[in-house]
């Protein structure tokens, strides 16, 4: 099942996202429904708050929720012991939730519309982020308008949140509601209808995504390194014991005019860790099935450089994900690659001109990987040669993913 954590700042207009996705067939978790639950009447969670915050704070037996809000989101403190006592509490019933809409319809998409996503530093928990955005004044003004919030109590409750920056950071998909609520509806139906229906079916059926028919270079995205962080934080919480090293590899990672792919390394300590059953099965749930029939890199040493590789089921992003064995040829050069592009600037010139000749012609993948590889040989003899210049070596390179 596809899940899609969906997140927006008070007054941004995520609820109107999830209720439209609600309309087109997901499933919604909804977290502050989940939340009113946990510390409805009688419960555990209720109980904990009236010994923390006192008897004000409870009315005729239920919370008082505007007493209780006027003193977490004024002191971080009472903010912090609040989420200790409710967010256990949240995330068993959140849990319980899941697995009835997993049981029910495992092909399915699964939306958690949680306010806290970012703050939770929860995104490697989905398979995709929603963002929902407006200008904080704008905010400001429907809060104010629609929900009759003292102005002070508006700008209160959104300071305690993330904000902007810290939210696109979370997020690989970020719903403009700038104009009105029908252009609002129209991105979201675009998104379900291009993108997280197609997901959803590559899920269930452990496809790859199909990849543009033609490879072109794009101009540097500052936003790549980011999206390569959420990619190996997925990965790495699919896999667990088993990633003995993650990391943004290629083009993008540098960044120079590249191909729109995040190239990611996955390093076990053998490959017949990447050829468990379990770690294959792990990787596909995540979004990420094997590609049979890649096996081997192009060797410089007349060696084998046996690997293992895997696509993305996400159709809005293709990833290419190389599992190498740690310390092997393969994974030692994709890793001195990405550096001595960052670090020599003739280094990075030489290879963007290789790269526009060789594209020039509008190369399907295939033509482009083969007509790639030998004629990028005077580049790999340029890298050793900073590699022995500088003392690179890949211990210190690990994890240089952004």
């Amino acid at each position: 099942m596809l899940r899609v954590g969906l997140s927006g700042g008070i007054g941004s207009g995520k609820s109107t996202v999830s209720a439209r996705l609600t309309e087109l067939g997901a499933h919604v978790v909804d977290a502050d429904r989940v939340a009113r639950e946990v510390v409805e009447p009688g419960t555990p969670a209720l109980a904990a708050i009236r010994d923390r915050f006192g008897a004000d704070v409870i009315t005729d037996g239920a919370l008082d929720r505007p007493a209780l809000g006027r003193i977490v989101f004024a002191d971080q403190q009472a903010r912090r012991d609040l989420e200790a006592i409710t967010h256990p509490a949240i995330a068993a019933r959140t849990a319980n939730l899941m697995a009835a809409v997993q049981a029910t319809d495992p092909a399915g998409v699964l939306v958690h519309d949680v306010p806290l996503l970012v703050e939770l530093g929860t995104s490697a928990e989905y398979h995709l982020v929603l963002g929902v955005h407006a200008p904080v004044e704008e905010r400001v003004r429907r809060l104010v308008a629609d929900r009759g919030m003292a102005e002070a109590d508006a700008r209160a409750r959104i300071a305690a949140q993330a904000d902007d920056d810290a939210r696109r950071r979370a997020s690989d998909v970020i719903l403009d509601n700038t104009g009105t609520r029908e252009e609002l509806v129209d991105a979201v139906d675009r998104l379900w209808r291009e993108r997280l229906v197609p997901f959803a079916r590559n899920l269930a059926t452990g496809q790859r995504a199909p990849r543009p028919a033609s490879v072109r270079l794009v101009d540097p995205d500052p936003t790549w390194p980011e999206e390569a962080e959420r990619l190996l934080g997925r990965i790495g919480g699919a896999l667990g014991a088993a990633a003995a090293t993650l990391d943004h590899i290629g083009s993008t990672a540098v960044p120079v005019a590249a191909t729109d792919v995040i190239d990611l390394q996955l390093g076990v300590e053998e490959l017949a860790v990447a050829d468990d059953p379990a770690v294959i099965a792990a990787l596909a749930a995540a979004g990420f099935p094997r590609v049979p029939g890649v096996d081997r890199d192009n060797p410089k040493d007349g060696a084998p450089w046996p690997k293992r590789f895997h696509g993305s089921s996400d159709p809005g992003r293709v990833v290419h994900l190389h599992v190498r064995e740690v310390g092997s040829p393969g994974w030692r050069r994709a890793l001195l690659f990405r550096d001595a592009l960052r670090a020599d600037a003739g280094t990075r010139e030489e290879y963007v001109a290789l790269k526009r000749s060789i594209l020039a012609a509008d190369a399907g993948w295939d033509s482009c990987l083969t007509a790639k590889e030998p004629r990028f040989d005077a580049v790999h003899d340029r890298i050793e040669e900073w590699a022995l210049a500088t003392g690179w070596s890949p211990s210190a390179a690990v994890g240089g993913s952004a």
